[in-house]
């Protein structure tokens, strides 16, 4: 567990808070479980909540916990960055039909959330639920024990998503990307973890717009999961692109469920030991497996075909 805060981070702190502006326009602030919410959120005067922390941050500002402790749910509507660093556990715990994290910020904000630990003790309903922001980054985190999704996106403009070295599990869906109206998802999930979800990805193009969802996996293992690894749909005007690249599925279940205007790009990907098809495809449309010819999966007949070396067309 991580306890203690490296002296060279705390003494930078130190420096910076003191060198800090007034609390209406301040940069970075600090939330510490000896704070109190009517601090000014300095290092030397952190808050107790995140909540507290990110109605007073600058937008694009930064909140860091000091020590480990539970820092409640948190309402985003601006760009900001929530960070816990090497040695600290920060935690947001839900109690039954909380959201740890929602976030409905602007176009143009970004969101960052790192280092944190997201816990729906099998009653929250969503760790983090993003319906609207330009970039959502998840980094270092554990999202765990969801009611509904441990990570929901549904939005309705273009969206960038990035999640890395990233634990997600026991929840019915552990990530859902899903659009609607001229909503378009770019993600990239790299040495990130799924396990122990009914559905580990969920890929669902709503949109009405000439707009896709476009997911890349990289160097990731996807697992124990008792419906499907991921599950991808696409419609006419709005397609669900897949790349997998050095994935590894552990399920025994199907590991790619494509349906519609729907396509996967496999690399390196492999599910040891399953007795059901690695790709499978209904519902029409034009949904399409394509490979390099690396990876070990069976694909079902009725998907668009096997194209190996995709990599060069």
């Amino acid at each position: 567990m991580r306890t203690q805060l490296p002296s060279a981070v705390l003494a930078a702190a130190l420096a910076c808070s003191l060198f800090t502006t007034p609390a209406h326009a301040r940069a970075r602030v600090f939330v510490a479980s000896y704070g109190n919410d009517s601090n000014p959120c300095t290092f030397g005067s952190p808050c107790k909540t995140f909540q507290q922390a990110v109605n007073v941050v600058d937008a694009a500002g930064e909140v860091t916990a000091i020590d480990s402790a539970g820092f409640g749910p948190i309402n985003i509507t601006k760009a900001v960055t929530i960070t816990s660093p090497p040695g600290v556990e920060a935690s947001i715990a839900t109690s039954t039909g909380q959201t740890a994290i929602t976030i409905a910020a602007g176009p143009n904000d970004s969101i960052t959330l790192r280092g944190l630990t997201l816990n729906g003790a099998g009653a929250g309903n969503y760790g983090v639920n993003f319906t609207s922001g330009y970039k959502l980054a998840v980094l270092d985190c554990v999202v765990a024990d969801y009611t509904v999704d441990a990570i929901f996106v549904n939005v309705t403009a273009t969206t960038i998503m990035l999640i890395s070295n990233t634990a997600i599990f026991d929840a019915p869906a552990g990530l859902v990307l899903q659009t609607a109206a001229n909503g378009a998802i770019i993600a990239t999930i790299d040495l990130s973890t799924f396990d122990n979800n009914q559905d580990s990805i969920e890929l669902i193009n709503n949109g009405t717009g000439l707009h896709d969802i476009t997911v890349f996996v990289t160097n990731s293992k996807i697992g124990a999961d008792t419906s499907v690894g991921i599950y991808a749909s696409g419609n006419v005007v709005g397609h669900a692109s897949l790349t997998l690249k050095n994935v590894t599925f552990t399920s025994t279940v199907n590991s790619i469920f494509l349906t519609g205007y729907a396509q996967v790009f496999l690399s390196q990907v492999t599910q040891p030991g399953s007795t059901f098809q690695g790709v499978y495809c209904t519902g029409g449309g034009v949904a399409a497996v394509h490979s390099d010819g690396t990876s070990h999966l069976e694909y079902d007949p009725t998907c668009n075909g096997l194209i190996d070396s995709w990599a060069s067309k």
